[in-house]
């Protein structure tokens, strides 16, 4: 276990962070929980817009407390030719520049890529968009709903018969802010190596496909379209939500070893002998009549029954938990991934703890999500700008 002080992975490494709403502020909070000295650049006129969404206290929003933990906030005015100044000396001192605007937008600004070069040649610079910075598609928007859209994931979800249906997550946005990070932490890697910094681009497209698996697989393979199976697994029978005698489980029968220890914990191992159910293939074309003797015998007890029988058993298996539920489950508990993080005049805020862990130089709360513009004089000092700008 390490000390208290124990220096974090990416202490040291300063990032200029750009961005808005949700995705490039997931990046770099993932980077500030590293260690990075992560320095938020908002609008002076009203900050990120995601400080005035969503539920709070305290005239705090929870939504952006929770995304914008180990950060400092300098407010500038990048209209103008001073806050640009600003600007361009503190990439000067950056290590990393994270950026989530529409594409060019930065080159607009006066920080195209040769700008940034001669700046700053160690310079990281990370860019997360909808379509990538080339293509046909460049200069349109994106959103996370249109780009769940328009990659083939909305296709895929859902009931067989039904619509096609977004996540409930934004995950295109959280997908590609992680990927941003990914490219980061390789990019400063390759840095220690050869010396130079160089360019991370993570379109919210490309991350959501690269997640397909085996629906992709299967279609380049076969150029057959998956079909949406609901709550059933589209290669695998059975696998899915089954109904006991007082609510619903979630069984992920596998593997054939797996699937014979969840009908023998059922007793009824013995209709895999039966000609329709004897492989996968088999149980695939069979599912409605295979879940319907799974079910059967299922309704002979309650949830809490078969799960302590099932997992005992080695079959995975649990409960379906609405987001309260899971939030105060006691394993997610254990793992602390709820934290409660004090806020100087805004009181305690509960919120989402460290996915990964590191057992030497583990993730910290260095420092609460910053008021609007709470750093801009911190900051100005350490760089050397004699007076704080004005709009």
């Amino acid at each position: 276990m390490s000390a208290p002080g124990a220096r974090q992975p990416l202490d040291g490494i300063r990032v200029v962070d750009l961005t808005r709403i949700l995705s490039g502020p997931f990046c770099t909070m993932l980077l500030g929980d590293m260690g990075a000295d992560v320095v938020k650049i908002e609008d002076e006129r009203e900050g990120d817009a995601i400080r005035h969404i969503g539920a709070g206290h305290e005239g705090l929003s929870w939504y952006f407390a929770s995304f914008n933990r180990n950060k400092r906030s300098v407010a500038l005015d990048l209209r103008g030719d001073e806050g640009r100044a600003v600007l361009a000396r503190m990439i000067e001192r950056a290590d990393v520049l994270v950026e989530n605007y529409r594409p060019g937008v930065l080159a607009e600004m006066g920080f195209d890529a040769a700008r940034l070069a001669a700046l700053n040649p160690r310079l990281v610079v990370a860019s997360i968009n909808g379509y990538g910075s080339d293509g046909p598609y460049v200069e349109r928007p994106a959103f996370d709903f249109v780009i769940q859209a328009m990659s083939g994931f909305m296709s895929v979800n859902g009931e067989r018969d039904g619509p096609a249906l977004r996540s409930g997550l934004p995950i295109t946005d959280l997908v590609a802010g992680l990927y941003a990070a990914f490219g980061v932490v390789n990019a400063l890697r390759a840095r220690d190596l050869n010396g130079a910094g160089q360019r991370v681009e993570a379109p919210m497209m490309s991350g959501i496909m690269s997640l397909f698996a085996y629906l992709a697989s299967d279609h380049l393979a076969t150029g057959k379209l998956p079909e949406r199976t609901g709550n059933d697994h589209p290669i695998s029978s059975p696998y899915g939500l089954f109904r006991t005698a007082d609510g619903d489980i979630a069984v992920a029968p596998s593997t054939e070893t797996i699937l014979r220890k969840f009908l023998g914990a059922l007793g009824i191992e013995h209709v895999l002998a039966e000609p329709r159910f004897a492989t996968n293939t088999l149980r695939l074309q069979h599912r409605t009549e295979l879940n319907a003797l799974i079910e059967a015998r299922l309704a002979a007890d309650g949830r809490a029954s078969w799960l302590q029988r099932l997992n005992a058993a080695g079959v995975p298996c649990g409960l379906v938990q609405d987001i309260g539920q899971a939030l105060s489950d006691p394993q997610v508990l254990h793992r602390k991934m709820v934290l409660d993080v004090e806020h100087p005049g805004h009181g305690t805020v509960r919120m989402l703890g460290f996915p990964v862990t590191l057992s030497e130089t583990p993730c910290r709360v260095r420092h609460p999500a910053p008021d609007h513009g709470a750093h801009t004089r911190e900051v100005l000092d350490e760089i050397g700008w004699p007076a704080r700008v004005e709009s």
